[in-house]
């Protein structure tokens, strides 16, 4: 994406959004960083029967706009935004998001309650933590070091990517933000990476961090989702987050990482549908 498609507001941003399922019931789904919306689009097609499925890519990822910064109070707004003109102009729906985007359902849930009836948070707290970002501090500089004009296919840039990035699981998340574009003067293509990827970068402190509440809370239902081999929520982290969420229940899924939904996703499947089913 060129500089010129940076945005210098807010209000300008556009977001990239795709629809499943033709349930009753309405669910929002927000990716972690460097995904995209389809990342969950397994887990939307196996709730298509109960829910509509709402997947947005997160501004400055997939084909969504990019902002100068990154904040999540501004990121939470974006969204915001976008659910009150479309998804949620009905009412409010049901959130999960993952990672960064569990912050930013988190902040969501708190700014603007009325558009959020249930929200489920995965595999991250609201406590500021540096611990984290130093992985994506090595995956996100590899990325921005590595020489794109010298790539003549996707598989080299796997291949150059996989001594610094050994999982190719990891480096298979990573290059789906790679992407081919034609100069339109000369018709030749490169490689560039779609995301915002060097504003990124420069901003894993603030990404690390949560900002401050304020004093909101969110009086709806939380379901907290920890990876059972995860060490991005904490047994310390439950004041802060009951604090801020009152009704919150924490589970915990065995066998799974950060990436819980995509490591164990017949357990997060049936664990998201019982959540928010479960009043029925």
């Amino acid at each position: 994406m060129s500089s010129e498609s940076v945005s210098h507001s807010a209000e300008d941003v556009r977001l990239s959004t795709s629809e499943v399922g033709a349930g009753s019931r309405r669910v929002v789904f927000l990716h972690g960083l460097m995904g995209r919306g389809k990342n969950f689009t397994s887990i939307a097609k196996a709730l298509a029967d109960d829910f509509r499925s709402l997947l947005v890519d997160l501004p400055n990822h997939g084909d969504s706009g990019w902002t100068e910064d990154f904040d999540y109070a501004e990121t939470a707004d974006i969204v915001a935004a976008q659910l009150r003109a479309g998804f949620a102009a009905d009412g409010p729906v049901a959130v999960v998001g993952h990672s960064l985007g569990g912050k930013v359902a988190m902040v969501l849930a708190l700014r603007h309650p009325e558009l959020v009836s249930a929200l489920v948070v995965v595999d991250i707290s609201p406590v500021p933590r540096d611990d984290g970002e130093g992985e994506f501090e090595h995956l996100l500089g590899t990325l921005s070091a590595l020489d794109l004009a010298a790539l003549d296919s996707r598989t080299d840039a796997d291949e150059a990517l996989s001594e610094p990035i050994g999982d190719a699981r990891v480096r298979g998340f990573l290059l789906q933000n790679l992407r081919r574009v034609k100069d339109a003067d000369s018709g030749r293509s490169s490689f560039a990476w779609q995301p915002n990827l060097h504003m990124l970068y420069r901003a894993l402190p603030q990404i690390g961090g949560f900002p401050d509440p304020g004093g909101a809370q969110y009086e709806g239902p939380v379901l907290w989702v920890a990876g059972g081999d995860s060490d991005y929520v904490r047994d310390e982290d439950a004041d802060s987050m009951r604090e801020l969420f009152p009704r919150t229940t924490r589970i915990s899924i065995k066998g799974a990482g950060h990436w819980v939904h995509s490591e164990r996703p017949e357990e997060f499947i049936s664990t998201v549908r019982w959540f928010l089913t479960r009043g029925d």
